[in-house]
């Protein structure tokens, strides 16, 4: 396993992670408890020495079951959460300092900790960016000893950027695949500039760059790849990367003589995020403990020559920029 800097904040992590929202049950059809901690350990065996979670996983299951994997290993590794998702309404105006305290304070009880590694504010609204004080709640908490550093995560390069201009932020997280290039053309560079850690999710667009889907699969009600196809829950960048699933698998089937021999379509789809230096990490979801093997393998396969590359922005640019370019 590769590892990369994480930003300004000293940790060197490896450069494939582990994003915890599937195991946390909610949004994915549900999840099995055992088979979930199989899955974390099989990845701290694998090099995976950073953990992305939330407090709305599971509403807090995903955070305990990491919290547990702590406990249970001695292993150094990093465990990144998220706090703003439980207010309800979802709205700036939640954002108070009283209400991160005790989001904060409750994901400390979850995962088990005295102090967290990384607080990310979980897809606030635009506004938030607007409102200092927000980030001035989040510098207390710091000054406190609740957590060590925070970022932002994001549904927008515009939110990203407004991000950067806070100092204080260490790591911004934002959807960047295949399916979702624009973070490439500004977003990337000026987070490097800033020296803020970059963390990309949704590697796989919701399973699509697996290459594993077809037409006839079916995905249980209880799965945002069912319910929030058109953003009815949460934003639909969320789900398949925004892309209609149907033009999502045509794309896939341009992309797949491109996978080099002796790689996955999914490996394929993480190492083409790593080709990108100004990436810190990518944070896979894994169900399963041979999923986690898969995607911590990635990390030590060749990476995709060029003209690869280029190939990749070709089917990017004819059939998915006109539906999400604009939008995210």
């Amino acid at each position: 396993m590769k590892t990369r800097f994480f930003g300004k904040t000293g940790w060197q992590i490896s450069e494939i992670g582990f994003g915890a929202w599937g195991i946390g049950g909610s949004d994915w059809g549900g999840a099995d408890e055992a088979e979930a901690m199989a899955t974390l350990r099989q990845s701290l065996d694998s090099g995976v020495t950073f953990f992305d979670t939330a407090d709305v996983y599971g509403d807090g299951h995903s955070e305990r079951l990491v919290g547990r994997l702590k406990r249970e290993r001695p292993e150094p590794f990093v465990i990144a959460t998220k706090a703003g998702r439980r207010l309800s309404p979802h709205t700036a105006a939640g954002y108070t300092a009283a209400n991160l305290k005790a989001f904060v304070d409750r994901s400390l009880q979850n995962l088990g900790v005295e102090r967290l590694d990384l607080v990310q504010l979980h897809c606030p609204p635009p506004e938030v960016y607007q409102q200092p004080e927000v980030f001035a709640a989040l510098e207390a908490l710091v000054a406190a000893g609740k957590l060590a550093h925070y970022g932002v995560s994001v549904e927008t390069v515009e939110e990203g950027l407004a991000a950067l201009q806070y100092p204080g932020v260490t790591s911004v997280q934002i959807i960047f695949n295949i399916f979702r290039q624009k973070p490439a053309e500004a977003f990337l560079a000026a987070a490097a500039a800033a020296k803020v850690a970059v963390i990309a999710r949704v590697p796989l667009a919701s399973g699509l760059l697996a290459g594993r889907y077809t037409l006839e699969t079916a995905f249980s009600a209880a799965d945002h790849r069912a319910f929030n196809r058109d953003g009815a829950a949460f934003d639909k960048g969320e789900t398949f990367s925004g892309v209609d699933y149907e033009t999502g698998l045509a794309a896939v089937e341009r992309l797949r003589p491109l996978v080099p021999e002796g790689m996955t379509m999914a490996q394929f789809a993480l190492k083409w995020i790593l080709s990108f230096d100004a990436v810190s990490c990518v944070i896979p979801g894994a169900r399963r403990p041979e999923q986690a093997v898969a995607n911590a393998a990635a990390s030590d396969l060749p990476p995709l020559p060029p003209e690869t590359l280029t190939a990749v922005r070709q089917v990017y640019d004819e059939l998915i920029r006109p539906l999400v370019h604009h939008q995210w």
